[in-house]
């Protein structure tokens, strides 16, 4: 049960380093290296010299301590915000920084704790111990940068959605098994693979696939957690677990509006809530203590202290947070942060692209020209990998017709969705789908035909024709070449596109009879005739030249 609990951690330090992509990070360096640097270090070293004043612990004993406490939890945090739709908020996108940072910050110091339990034993242990660290990232990282993408590739191809979740897993899996074989945490070879692809186009599909195995072992992780506390002490000693448990949330709490403060440049209110949200301890506090007790860093009673305070800390935070809305003005998520603060492109777009063929690869273009974030899918592997090499679109492998994939593309904060896919069926079975998932959505779709643009207004979406304006570009060609001035060309363009569009509108009624369709389009026909019966043009052999001419 412990050891099977303990993936869940293993599954969310891999979602953790795909969501740190060197652009995202670098956008973010204010927020997540300057805030969340100066909280760790800062709540790590008065937590850490209480412990080694106070309770007479080791230096290495009371480090792994006041930086353990330091941590927060990033399961708890960023389900909390998401609650109070403060995500974000001018606290909430502080707080995400925050946690990011600790969650990088996680990985040195469960790599660190058996080099400190080492050390107190023989120092040539502990060296060696360090070089086997090294190494085991070298490989794990050289493995990662040529092995995993063209894995992937060959995968994806297969088309087979069972495949490409086992190899997800195995990936997982056995970067964690390569790092704990030589001595090192699980949680930071998945970490590794997770970095190494961060800025691959199987982000999101991988996302997708391994959040729901995240989500059920990490809830097993603090089942888990719970069924080890020893729930004794609180009975036999309640006067000091919530003592220490008190103590933690008032020492933590005005270091962190400390730093949401003269840091983070927030409102006294704003710092109020970050400290609130983030002063309990961690499930990463949970991992580094538990390995500190396996290298007799710490005793057993200790341990278990430890534990129990985090526990009940964290039971607290959620009450504190309903105190302090009663008398804090209520979140808005519109007022203005600072440019820095704001998440990258890449996690807010503005539009999602479906179909990255003659049409989608168009329209990515021109929003990239006028530097609209998006974010583009598509299914076939060569056009991604020939997309990404020539006009490094972002691009990425995943299916839209799962709801985990567009979640973790942002999707929801989307404004337009735009259906390019060749295929009209696989049309509007994403349209319906997008359209049933976000209601508010506006969904611009590639349409075949006629008949295939009444399906797509049913379904409230806004069809455009694949070869309805290029015929009108080749007919404007025609005419100019027959002699027609381009004020004249437009005018004949113009009354030709205003007919089409209402015979179409009037023809969606009946769509469904086919004699009443025929029937239509006869009288359009002869309406048509007749529009343009004053300025025919009569036929005049060779009169036809080239656009040179």
């Amino acid at each position: 049960m412990a050891q099977l609990s303990e993936l869940g951690v293993v599954m969310l330090m891999f979602l953790i380093g795909l969501e740190l992509s060197p652009k995202r990070l670098w956008v973010m360096r204010r927020a997540v290296f300057g805030a969340g640097l100066a909280q760790v270090l800062l709540t790590g070293i008065v937590l850490a010299s209480g412990a080694w004043l106070v309770f007479s612990l080791s230096p290495e004993s009371a480090l792994v301590l006041g930086f353990g406490l330091a941590l927060s939890s990033t399961a708890m945090g960023l389900q909390l915000l998401a609650e109070r739709k403060a995500l974000n908020s001018p606290h909430g996108r502080q707080a995400f920084a925050i946690l990011l940072f600790q969650d990088i910050a996680a990985i040195p110091l469960i790599a660190l704790v058996p080099v400190l339990g080492t050390a107190q034993s023989t120092s040539d242990n502990g060296l060696w111990h360090l070089l086997q660290v090294v190494l085991s990232i070298s490989i794990v990282f050289v493995g990662g940068r040529y092995l995993l993408r063209p894995v992937f590739r060959v995968v994806a191809k297969t088309g087979l959605q069972e495949v490409s979740t086992a190899t997800a897993l195995l990936v997982v899996m056995g970067t964690a098994w390569l790092m704990e074989w030589a001595g090192v945490s699980m949680a930071l070879g998945a970490f590794l693979a997770g970095v190494l692809l961060a800025d691959s186009e199987y982000r999101h599909e991988l996302e997708s696939q391994i959040a729901p195995f995240e989500g059920l072992l990490l809830g097993l992780f603090f089942i888990g957690v719970g069924m080890t506390a020893d729930l004794s002490l609180l009975f036999s000693h309640p006067w000091q677990v919530l003592g220490l448990a008190g103590l933690l949330l008032t020492v933590k709490c005005p270091l962190l509006v400390l730093v949401g403060r003269q840091i983070g440049r927030l409102s006294t209110q704003e710092a109020l809530r970050l400290g609130l949200l983030l002063a309990a301890g961690g499930e990463f506090a949970f991992v580094l203590f538990k390995l500190a007790l396996q290298h007799e860093l710490m005793t057993a009673s200790l341990h278990d202290l430890l534990v129990l305070t985090i526990t009940v800390s964290m039971a607290l935070t959620p009450l504190l947070l309903m105190l302090a809305a009663r008398w804090l003005r209520p979140v808005s998520s519109h007022k203005e942060v600072p440019p820095e603060y704001h998440q990258p492109e890449d996690h807010s777009p503005r539009a999602v692209i479906v179909g990255m063929g003659r049409m989608g690869q168009i329209v990515a273009r021109m929003l990239r020209a006028q530097r609209v974030p998006f974010v583009a899918f598509d299914n076939e592997v060569d056009t991604i990998s020939f997309t990404r090499s020539i006009d490094n679109i972002p691009i990425y492998y995943g299916d839209p017709l799962r709801a985990g994939v567009l979640r973790t593309a942002g999707a929801e904060q989307a404004e337009f969705f735009i259906v390019a896919t060749d295929d009209p069926e696989t049309n509007l079975h994403i349209t319906s789908q997008v359209r049933r998932r976000y209601p508010n959505m506006k969904v611009i779709a590639r349409a075949r035909n006629r008949q295939h643009v009444h399906k797509l207004w049913d379904l409230g979406a806004y069809p455009v024709r694949e070869t309805f304006h290029s015929s009108l570009e080749m007919s404007r060609q025609v005419l100019l070449g027959l002699g027609l001035t381009e004020e004249q060309t437009d005018a004949r363009l113009r009354r030709f596109r205003q007919h089409d569009e209402s015979v179409l509108i009037e023809q969606h009624k009946v769509y469904n009879d086919e004699t009443a369709v025929i029937q239509t389009a006869r009288q359009a026909r002869a309406e048509l005739e007749n529009l343009f019966e004053s300025d025919r043009l009569e036929s005049r052999p060779g009169a036809l030249q080239s656009p040179e001419q």
